[in-house]
C-alpha cells in the first residue's frame, strides 16, 4: 500500500511513528468516514498526535472536503513540500 519511505516522510514532518499511523488507519477503516462525528474524532486524534491545534473553521473545512469527496488521490506528493 504505502512504502516505508512514505512513512518516514510523515514521521520526519510530524514525529508520529508508523505504528501509530497504522493504528489510526485501522480506526479509520472501522469507522464511517461519511459521519461527521467520526471525522471530528479522527481530526482531534491527529491533532493530539502531532501536537497541533486545529481551529473549528479548519476542522469544518477538512470535514467538508472529505464529505464532498474532494480529497486528493495522491497524498504522497504533498509530503515533498
Amino acid at each position: 500500500m504505502f512504502s516505508d519511505n512514505f512513512f518516514k516522510k510523515i514521521e520526519s514532518k510530524t514525529n508520529v511513528d508508523k505504528e501509530t499511523i497504522l493504528s489510526l488507519a485501522n480506526k479509520l477503516q472501522a469507522g464511517n468516514m461519511k459521519d461527521e462525528s467520526t471525522l471530528k474524532e479522527v481530526i482531534n486524534d491527529l491533532a493530539k498526535m502531532t501536537g497541533r491545534e486545529v481551529s473549528k473553521e479548519k476542522e469544518q473545512k477538512i470535514i467538508d472536503t472529505i464529505l464532498n469527496d474532494n480529497v486528493p488521490k495522491n497524498l504522497d506528493k504533498f509530503l515533498d513540500k
